[in-house]
């Protein structure tokens, strides 16, 4: 059973800075596809970043050039680093395990989620 744990949300001004991080339990960490989505209230939860088990990585348009994300295997840890940060990235944000089929697809292994609020 693969347990995902999200942490780092925050209140945050514009042009702010947060690290989101999620822990990974299991042992296939290493060989994982992983990713960032978010939801914002009213809207359909979107990726935001995903991340190969050998550290290629994609962005949504909105958030390239402000968002990493990145993987430390040894830890069971993948990261989601955000700067500039705006108020249209208030959201919940999750991690996801997921697998890679031409594009980045989810599985059902979700975390908690954390909440990102970013005040004008």
């Amino acid at each position: 059973q693969v347990q995902l744990v999200e942490s780092g949300g925050g209140l945050v001004q514009a042009g702010g800075s947060l690290r989101l991080s999620c822990a990974a339990s299991g042992s296939t960490f290493s060989i994982s596809a992983m990713g960032w989505y978010r939801q914002a209230p009213g809207k359909q939860r979107e990726l935001v970043a995903d991340i190969s088990s050998g550290g290629r990585t994609n962005y949504a348009d909105s958030v390239k050039g402000r968002f990493t994300i990145s993987r430390d295997n040894a830890k069971n840890t993948v990261y989601l680093q955000m700067n500039s940060l705006k108020p249209d990235d208030t959201a919940v944000y999750y991690c996801n395990r997921g697998f890679y089929g031409g594009s980045y697809y989810p599985t059902d292994y979700w975390g908690q989620g954390t909440q990102v609020t970013v005040s004008s």
